[in-house]
């Protein structure tokens, strides 16, 4: 039988994990089913194999990591700066600080190119299903206690910080779906499907935003909000599309770009970090662009065009990186 009460112990992650996983199985499986039947292929075998990957990769590292991870939170821990009172008002702060924490770490994922190079293996899946929600960023257990650390300074203990991760990330999972088209008033508060929709784009409009797992909130306060718009379809994936689907090239295929901008003759050490460290698509000689330059060009495009229709977007030019 399930005991709610062991969640809130030091078992408290791999009781979230091994109550869900069955539960998210089931739900694969009759998406996949739903899929079939009404032909809309949202799924492939190849693409779900990867994702099942990914997913134990990350998890086996997670094992491995989780002493050292463990030994650094609980530094944190011991020097806090504040005593907390167990309670509801104490499990709520905890779950908000969590989902803001993982706001954060989210956005560098996206805006610093070496964190970038492990977050893409969970966007260069041109499906978007439940099962990409397992498609784990595989090298990120190495630095994600560093983004929670923080957390457990301010009081909270890291066993609760980790259940806190463990509840939102379920959630996260749940809203990698094409299936759900709207959650009413949820909209406004919660991420949503349609608003991890949008995340997992291609699309200019829709590059670097919705960043949260948990609550939305986040992404409405810092200006990383963007609704889905009925009049500009979402394309999964990345661009330049990575032609070769093979598991080993998924998971290296920034590192080895990193690897070759890095040893260009005739650049200093400090260019050389720069590619390391800035924003994915960052050139020293000036003829990369990022993100934030291509939503200008696009915003400029539209602008000028005056009665142009979002659905009739200029044409997307490849970017020199590789982009959610």
């Amino acid at each position: 039988m399930f005991d709610f009460s062991n969640m809130f112990k030091t078992e408290g992650p791999d009781v979230v994990y091994t109550w869900t996983i069955p539960v998210f199985a089931v739900i694969i499986f009759i998406e996949m089913a739903y899929s079939h039947f009404n032909k809309e292929k949202i799924y492939e075998t190849k693409d779900v194999a990867t994702n099942v990957l990914f997913a134990l990769l990350n998890y086996g590292l997670d094992i491995i990591m989780k002493g050292f991870s463990l030994f650094v939170m609980m530094f944190f821990y011991h020097h806090r700066i504040f005593d907390w009172q167990e309670g509801i008002w104490y499990w709520i702060a905890v779950f908000l600080a969590q989902d803001f924490a993982y706001y954060v770490h989210h956005y560098v994922d996206h805006h610093s190119r070496v964190f970038w190079a492990v977050h893409i293996t969970h966007h260069n899946s041109d499906y978007f299903n439940i099962s990409t929600g397992f498609r784990s960023p595989v090298f990120q257990p190495l630095y994600r206690y560093l983004f929670f650390s923080p957390l457990a300074f301010m009081g909270f203990h890291p066993w609760h910080i980790l259940v806190a991760y463990s509840a939102i990330q379920i959630y996260g999972t749940f809203v990698h779906t094409q299936s759900i088209k709207s959650m009413g008033f949820l909209e406004y508060i919660l991420v949503t499907p349609s608003h991890h929709r949008v995340h997992h784009a291609c699309n200019i409009k829709y590059l670097d935003r919705n960043m949260g797992m948990g609550l939305i909130i986040w992404d409405k306060i810092f200006g990383t909000f963007e609704k889905e718009d009925p009049e500009v379809p979402v394309k999964y994936g990345v661009y330049p599309k990575i032609k070769s689907k093979d598991p080993a090239t998924m998971l290296f295929y920034e590192w080895r770009r990193i690897g070759k901008d890095i040893r260009q003759p005739g650049i200093s050490f400090k260019t050389r970090i720069k590619y390391l460290f800035y924003s994915p698509g960052w050139r020293h000689d000036g003829t990369g662009k990022t993100v934030k330059q291509y939503q200008r060009e696009y915003k400029e495009k539209i602008k000028k065009k005056g009665e142009l229709k979002t659905s009739q977007q200029p044409e997307i030019q490849e970017p020199e990186y590789s982009s959610n």
